[in-house]
């Protein structure tokens, strides 16, 4: 047993009075515990106690070198690393014994709670269970750099992932700002005015021509009136006569008041069929005097951009504050689409009464939306229930909204076998198509063009904007307020 030349505690090998040293008494000069030899520091002592005191062996015979920075043996400072347990076991097993084991003398064993190692001094136990803390460091050192490195490699990951979600978000925005016209790239005079430089740079229109259309374009805008070049007017007189003459398939067919048909322009080519549709629609009110009252202020067609500010005037007045949000307030000067809402919401500030029915999900077999058919249909025939085949109306068309179109319903066919057809008007149709339909001698195969079947409108959802007379004063502020949340019927 050794004694600390400092303190007098007892230590129970070299290793552990150069352990003691470090620890509890840093900075004293250490002396030899074997002669009492002072050296000027812990590395010259080793050497003085490796050449005065070697231990039995060999002539010449030295300790064998420790590893730098791995655990010693607890009990005489020579073998480190993975062989530190056999070494334990093989030159000090006196000092442990089987864990749970007697000394036979009634000693207390203590077990090492690490390796099931045991011994009968508390001291050496501590100083063994220290080695394994210290030897577990030294080995996850190492992993704990590689967990750093991998951490910071996720991040890296995390944050290049975000960047490029961000990325694409902000590509759809845009593709979607530009698909519905809020992209801030002009409204109808510029789109105009480029397709026509287009036009010219094809060789399909004359300079002349160009610079004529332009100071047309531009009087038209000034005054706020459509220039009526796609206008094509008399179809439903037309349809009328025809099917007066026609007797093969058809048992009955109601038609709307006149209305006059408007095809997309080189302006609003793309994203005005909302505007022409109004338009449409606005045609058939003007020639009906029960809303001489409510149009007192619009006796012309107006123009793309009039329509835009007329909405804009709605939004001002407090209808519909939701929808004016999704459009940031603002119409005139952009390409903007429009839907039904916004058809409402206008009507209405003209004290033009009218509902939004919402066919939002398909009634028939194979998607179809016979509901729909069904109560145009009713509209249409509520006033006229007689026999009569051909039946002239005075119903105003009607507005038929779905995702990325409208058209203009206008009538409806029942067939001899009760199948019915819509008669629709597309601003997408071209002029010339629909002035077919007004030549005397017409055959009806210029019809296919209107004619939609059940089968033939499939879309998810529908909605449709009816007029139905006039409102008071009282009954307009009613809706407006109504409005702030913006409600439909709902078909089923």
């Amino acid at each position: 047993m050794l004694v600390c030349e400092v303190c007098g505690q007892a230590l129970s090998s070299e290793a552990a009075v150069r352990r003691h040293l470090r620890r509890t008494h840093p900075g004293r000069q250490p002396r030899c515990p074997l002669c009492g030899t002072a050296a000027p520091g812990c590395e010259e002592l080793r050497r003085h106690i490796e050449a005065a005191h070697p231990e039995p062996g060999p002539p010449g015979g030295r300790r064998p070198e420790l590893a730098v920075g791995l655990p010693e043996c607890p009990f005489c400072g020579e073998a480190a690393g993975r062989e530190l347990e056999a070494h334990v076991r093989a030159r000090h097993g006196h000092l442990l014994g089987a864990p749970g084991a007697d000394t036979g003398n009634g000693e207390q064993l203590y077990e090492c709670p690490m390796c099931s190692l045991s011994c009968t001094n508390i001291q050496i136990l501590e100083e063994h269970v220290e080695l394994h803390l210290q030897e577990q460091s030294f080995s996850e050192g190492g992993n704990m750099r590689d967990l750093e490195l991998a951490q910071r490699l996720q991040t890296e990951e995390d944050k290049w992932q975000r960047s490029e979600e961000e990325k694409r978000e902000r590509e759809e925005f845009k593709k979607l700002q530009r698909q519905y016209g809020l992209d801030n790239s002009g409204g109808y005079k510029q789109q105009f005015l480029k397709n026509m430089e287009r036009e010219v740079d094809r060789g399909r229109m004359q300079p002349f021509e160009y610079h004529k259309r332009k100071a047309d374009m531009m009087e038209c805008l000034a005054f706020g009136i459509d220039d009526g070049k796609t206008k094509t007017s008399g179809v439903i007189e037309a349809l009328c006569k025809y099917y007066q003459n026609e007797n093969k398939d058809v048992r009955h067919v109601w038609l709307s008041t006149g209305v006059d048909h408007f095809q997309s322009s080189l302006g609003d080519r793309g994203w005005g069929c909302g505007y022409r549709n109004f338009q449409m629609l606005l045609s058939s009110l003007l020639q009906n005097s029960s809303y001489n009252d409510c149009l007192r202020d619009t006796t012309l067609i107006p123009s793309i951009p009039k329509i835009q500010s007329m909405i804009e005037d709605a939004w001002r007045e407090g209808f519909d504050p939701h929808g004016a949000s999704h459009f940031n307030n603002r119409l005139h000067g952009s390409k903007a689409w429009i839907g039904a809402c916004e058809i409402y919401s206008l009507l209405t500030s003209l004290r033009i009464k009218c509902q939004i029915i919402d066919f939002h999900k398909p009634t028939g077999p194979m998607g179809t939306h016979p509901r729909l058919f069904e109560w145009v249909l009713r509209y249409y025939s509520t006033e006229n229930e007689g026999g009569a085949k051909v039946v002239c109306t005075s119903k105003p068309p009607i507005y038929l909204q779905h995702q990325g179109h409208s058209r203009t319903v206008v009538g409806i066919e029942e067939k001899k076998n009760k199948t019915l057809c819509l008669l629709l008007f597309d601003p997408g149709c071209p002029s010339q198509e629909m002035q077919k339909l007004l030549k005397q001698n017409s055959d009806g195969t210029s019809l296919k063009q209107l004619r939609k079947f059940v089968g033939s409108l499939k879309e998810k959802q529908y909605q449709i904007v009816a007029v139905d007379g006039v409102l008071s004063l009282e009954e307009k502020a009613a809706r407006c307020h109504a409005s702030q949340v913006l409600t439909s019927e709902k078909i089923p």
